[in-house]
């Protein structure tokens, strides 16, 4: 995804290309050609797709034989300069490696594709050790590892695309829930919502997690698409670092069983006149999850009395299954007819559960707009305005009540917390991404106390940062 050693990569390729132009012309001895040859060689690492071009040959050595792999590096440095638990800066990184083998070019099995991915996640965690928020600051925040990502195999059933299933190790958020614009910005909550992130046993499987399960995918028509899957209940037995190498496959927490559905415009088989001019394109889906297992009451313990309570038992009331609904949608508002690279899009997506009692947070919203292409000749770049919400349950804030007033303290009631941020991706090559960022969360973990002064709730806080993508 991002990179950190952007300004170092291309400070190398510039001075290789500077010393080659003064050894063509200072060096007698040097040819035309050579001369030639070292800006060609610079000049094609700057329009290459990857800063390694071919691997030395081994991208058309698996290409021959039906196989693709990508690298990436994504490295920021976030701080927050304001507010928050405690001012600081902090590096976080991570490396992804993916290898897919399609059935059909490496051994004539149609419509197979198989899958493999590993994360290596290094660096600190800014909103842990400095914030305090409930949605983290990145969407490459985890704990330190090496692991397995995702393991899956797909097969198409009908022509056209019409119907395939995958079954394997997978993680839900490449697929459900997705916001095609909200996937431009760097908070977590635009990636994974904060619902499910809270909600779910070990925040669901998504990045760094997943689950094995079986997903359908069909398309009735062209512009509907319904995606539907069942999955272990919970991708760990616990914390992440009860399953570090991610290869635990376990198959007795559950099941969590989600489906969507997809609504496109203009779809595949969409006929525009010549004269119509592009369309502008929107993308709809609703969808629900529903998870099987235990989940503790936000409130009250076995009892019926207040966890907070000295005369209650202490262990909270258990609640068989949660669910919730979303919706997203994805709208182009505007599109340059001469340029249509260049263009306005809107994005939202909204998820709620009526079942206060057994989760903390009952209502999430992402919503922004990007603007592509915002400057003339940059067709590369984005630039992206968004918000996040994230509403604490009423049993959860209810829980707080209870706990001042037991302890006779000024514990604070929970109720929000909102950001926005504002972001541009800027392409310095097909290789080579710098996003210079920018956050603002209000209300820093809906309200909780300050650690180091507990009268008072953490401030709000004003994030920077910047993050490198590098596509090897």
């Amino acid at each position: 995804m991002r990179r950190h050693h952007t300004t170092t990569l291309r400070s190398l390729a510039m001075a290789a290309g500077t010393f080659a132009l003064l050894g063509a012309a200072g060096a007698r001895a040097a040819s035309p050609a050579a001369s030639a040859d070292a800006l060609g060689f610079t000049d094609g690492i700057w329009r290459s797709s990857n800063l390694l071009g071919d691997l030395w040959g081994l991208r058309p050595w698996l290409s021959a034989h039906g196989m693709t792999f990508d690298a990436q590096e994504t490295s920021e440095i976030l701080g927050n300069v304001s507010g928050g638990t405690r001012k600081g800066f902090a590096y976080d990184g991570l490396t992804q490696m993916t290898l897919q083998l399609d059935t059909e070019r490496a051994f004539g099995w149609q419509g197979g594709l198989f899958n493999v991915s590993a994360l290596q996640i290094h660096g600190d965690n800014l909103s842990s050790r400095n914030l305090g928020t409930l949605q983290t600051a990145s969407g490459i925040e985890a704990d330190r590892s090496t692991r397995l990502w995702e393991l899956w195999y797909q097969q198409k059933l009908l022509d056209e695309d019409r119907l395939d299933i995958r079954v394997g190790q997978q993680s839900i958020d490449q697929e459900f829930m997705v916001s095609q614009n909200a996937g431009y910005f760097v908070n977590t909550m635009f990636g994974w919502p904060m619902l499910p992130s809270a909600d779910m046993p070990d925040g669901g499987p998504a990045y760094p997690l997943s689950a094995l399960g079986l997903r359908v995918r069909a398309k009735p028509a062209d512009a509907i698409t319904v995606l539907a899957g069942v999955y272990n209940g919970s991708p760990t037995n616990g914390p992440q670092d009860t399953d570090s190498s991610g290869t635990s496959f376990g198959l007795h927490n559950g099941q969590l069983l989600i489906a969507e559905l997809q609504y496109a415009y203009p779809s595949p088989g969409t006929m525009i006149s010549p004269d119509q001019g592009e369309p502008l394109s929107r993308l709809y889906k609703l969808g629900a999850w529903y998870n099987t297992q235990s989940f503790a009451d936000q409130r009250l313990d076995t009892l019926g009395l207040s966890l907070a309570d000295p005369a209650g038992s202490g262990m909270p009331r258990r609640h068989h299954g949660d669910y919730a609904l979303y919706a997203v949608a994805d709208q182009m508002l505007w599109r340059d007819q001469a340029d249509p690279d260049h263009n306005v899009n809107v994005f939202a997506r909204a998820m709620g559960t009526p079942l206060s009692d057994r989760n903390l947070i009952d209502f999430s919203l992402n919503v922004g707009l990007t603007v592509h292409e915002p400057f003339p000749l940059r067709d590369g770049d984005t630039l992206g305005l968004g918000l996040g919400l994230a509403h604490v349950s009423s049993q959860a804030a209810a829980l707080d009540a209870n706990t001042a007033a037991f302890t006779n303290s000024v514990t604070p009631t929970r109720h929000s917390e909102t950001f926005i941020e504002l972001t541009y991706q800027y392409e310095v090559t097909p290789w080579l991404t710098l996003q210079p960022d920018a956050q603002y969360v209000f209300n820093p973990g809906a309200g909780i106390a300050n650690p180091s002064d507990p009268g008072h709730t953490v401030k709000n806080e004003l994030v920077l940062g910047l993050r490198t993508t590098i596509l090897f």
